[in-house]
């Protein structure tokens, strides 16, 4: 890896080290990274338990337990600097055990890692939001096959061939690789995906999703799962016929948003237990900088878009910049995304307010974000 140097328009090496040299430890420092940032995992995760040790008969104890955007568990194991013998043995114990886990007794683990790190707030509502499931009728959590995650700077050759073992029999798992580097006083942290190589886990996700069909979903979450597909790929098309190409290399998946990354925040086309928005999201903003950052600026925004909402979120991690539908909106378009008849000015309303939306709030963001120290 390499630092710029753009004043001499050049490029210097940055010394590759080990976590122990510097003085890193496990569960004090990677896992807290992890825990404070799991999108370094390549995706957006909820962390919902941390050191657990509540297994039947055992003292073993998971590293990380965590929500996927598809309600799955998944089982985060962090190694330092080797992963020794027994991590992929070790995380596929941890994971037999989460394997039986129900929605309510998911929903209560979540509850009582609340109780010890953010009293406040009330897990499922946690849940929902993260999903952005709109009818918790629908709510259904771990009903297919969990996944693991494998974190260290070095895999052995057994573990690697352990692990491609399972992905050819249908485990879903991944390695990444961190690797810390130093230049002068800055130190730096790499994390890379490297099994499954990226550019095959598409592919393996989409079979996955095929597979899924034949399990045992309730016929209502797979036809809301179906129309979820079909409804933000015809949204695709839409936005590309209005020259708004930020959503060409996303996914449509069974999600109840979609969205691109510009910096730290999330632009997103959501659709709400209630109503449907467009916003700009910012996921980790505990202390509220981000936010702050932009509402710095909140009369020359509000003077250029009507109807935007500001939510800080006071106490929660999270914080968001909206344009929401109104009940005139909503009487337009029906106001119900289960009726496919309402798509298409679902669709027009989405194009139109994102365009308005993304020309106003993103000059303005590349500006904020400068300015955060």
């Amino acid at each position: 890896m390499y630092k710029i140097n753009r004043n001499k328009n050049n490029i210097v090496k940055l010394e590759e080290k080990q976590f122990k040299d510097l003085g890193y430890r496990e569960r004090e420092n990677l896992q807290e990274w992890i825990a404070k940032n799991p999108e370094v995992l390549g995706e957006e995760l909820l962390i919902i338990q941390k050191e657990y040790q509540g297994f039947n008969d055992t003292n073993e104890r998971l590293d990380l337990l965590a929500l996927d955007k598809d309600g799955n568990l998944v089982i985060i194991e962090n190694k330092l600097d080797d992963t020794g013998r027994d991590v992929a043995w070790q995380a596929l114990k941890y994971t037999s055990y989460c394997s039986t886990l129900t929605t309510d007794q998911v929903i209560r683990l979540f509850q009582e890692y609340l109780n010890t790190f953010s009293p406040d707030d009330d897990a499922k509502e946690l849940v929902l939001e993260f999903l952005g499931i709109e009818d918790d009728t629908d709510f259904l959590l771990n009903s297919n096959d969990q996944r693991i995650v494998l974190v260290a700077n070095n895999f052995r050759k057994e573990v690697t061939s352990t692990v491609l073992w399972l992905l050819n029999h249908d485990v879903q798992l991944q390695c990444f690789k961190t690797t810390p580097y130093s230049f002068g006083e800055e130190e730096f942290l790499n994390i890379e995906q490297i099994i499954p190589i990226p550019e095959t886990t598409e592919f393996m996700i989409d079979a996955k999703q095929k597979e899924k069909e034949k399990k045992g979903l309730s016929k209502k979450v797979e036809e809301t799962n179906t129309k979820l597909v079909e409804f933000w790929s015809q949204l695709k098309v839409a936005l590309i016929e209005n020259n708004f190409n930020h959503l060409d290399r996303v996914s449509s998946k069974a999600h109840f948003n979609i969205g691109f990354w510009k910096g730290s925040g999330k632009f997103a086309f959501c659709i709400g237990r209630k109503h449907f928005r467009v916003e700009l999201y910012f996921m980790h903003d505990e202390d509220k900088t981000m936010f702050d950052s932009m509402l710095k600026y909140k009369d020359d925004i509000e003077s250029k878009l009507l109807g935007v909402e500001w939510q800080r979120l006071d106490g929660k991690k999270a914080s968001r910049i909206k344009l929401e539908t109104t009940v005139e909106d909503l009487n337009n378009i029906g106001g119900r995304f289960a009726d496919k008849s309402n798509w298409d000015g679902l669709i027009e309303w989405y194009c139109k307010n994102m365009n308005e939306f993304y020309n106003v709030i993103y000059p303005i963001w590349q500006k904020a974000q400068k300015e955060i120290v």
